[in-house]
């Protein structure tokens, strides 16, 4: 389980090991004679020429090769092969929003923890991992490879960002002020626009935030994305966000601005929760509206226990969809409540 307001390059590593309690892919028996011997839980470029051979009794008549049987006279087949690789795609928030956490640990660091172990479970199955790490001010493209290289470049650059997050600012000396002009933040629909780039078609997308700033622009991007790509959603949130303590006057901070909340006020923690629970509410059906289930984690669960219950070997995406929606107004109530034990308290 995370703990802390900041990751550790060794903690990352260690969690080799537990990813592969993961099953990101299904491994049962294809059933047709022209696909590999293993379907997977998401869509591929589909099936590839592998070689010509001569025609044997039983083979598909569409599958014969009619150039090479016109040139040599002797009747080939075409066979080919499903293909088995899935390019995986990691893209993790790490913004300052993610620096928040009253349980255990920060956001940023569960968001680490999750990428982490997804980063490792698809490299033991043999995939190209890659993804983009980003925060406000720039993001770390790495490239999908089959390699430990791959993982760790990653594991370096969640490790980078999330301590950057709390890092103290160096002390500055007596100088005169220059005026600075800032950069816009960088959101989170200007980092799908970049997935949509680099992700090819038939990859496996997990995106990993807190989705503070999903909007119609998110929900445009994400449509062109699912055209070519399956996409898993994981949703940060710490308990403190759902449920304000009542424990009178309390300060708060989002790094640039304070303000004093009397928190013992009832209307004020109900509005609160139902703000919060309407945000995830919406989201949730925007993304169910393009076949992209969400599934939230909070700062005190544990990451690996819910990521072996989300992907587990036989598990079929869309019976797990049309279960979601069937349960959706049943769930109403509590939006954040799943199929998964993780987001329970």
């Amino acid at each position: 389980m995370a703990r802390g307001a900041h990751t550790t390059l060794n903690n990352l590593l260690g969690l080799r090991h537990a990813a592969k309690d993961i099953e990101l892919f299904s491994r049962r028996r294809s059933r047709s004679q022209l696909a590999g011997g293993s379907r997977t839980l998401f869509r591929g470029r589909g099936l590839e020429f592998e070689e010509v051979r001569h025609y044997q009794g039983g083979d598909e008549l569409r599958a014969i090769d009619w150039r090479v049987t016109a040139r040599t006279g002797i009747a080939h087949t075409k066979l080919f092969r499903e293909e088995r690789e899935r390019p995986v795609f990691l893209l993790a928030d790490q913004r300052r929003s993610m620096a928040f956490g009253s349980r255990c640990c920060f956001k940023s660091v569960q968001a680490a923890e999750v990428a982490a172990l997804l980063s490792w479970a698809a490299l033991d199955h043999n995939d190209r991992i890659g993804g983009l790490v980003f925060n406000e001010q720039r993001h770390i493209d790495i490239r999908p490879a089959r390699s430990r290289g791959a993982a760790l470049h990653m594991l370096k650059a969640l490790d980078t960002f999330s301590n950057e997050l709390i890092a103290k600012p160096a002390s500055s000396v007596a100088q005169p002020a220059k005026p600075q002009t800032k950069p816009p933040a960088i959101s989170l629909e200007q980092m799908l626009a970049e997935l949509r780039r680099v992700a090819r078609p038939g990859s496996a997308v997990f995106i990993v935030s807190d989705f503070i700033d999903f909007d119609d622009a998110c929900v445009k991007q994400l449509h062109q994305l699912a055209r070519h790509c399956d996409i898993n959603a994981i949703l940060i949130y710490d308990q403190m966000e759902q449920n304000l303590p009542a424990q009178g006057t309390m300060a708060f901070t989002d790094g640039a601005q304070r303000r004093i909340l009397n928190t013992s006020a009832r209307g004020l923690r109900r509005d609160f929760s139902a703000s919060f629970s309407k945000r995830i509410d919406d989201t949730r059906t925007a993304l169910l509206r393009l076949g992209i289930e969400l599934n939230t984690l909070s700062t005190h669960s544990d990451a690996l226990s819910a990521l072996a219950s989300w992907y587990r070997s036989g598990r079929n995406q869309q019976t797990s969809v049309n279960l979601h929606r069937s349960t959706e107004s049943h769930n109403s109530k509590n939006p954040l409540r799943s199929s998964s034990s993780s987001t329970a308290s």
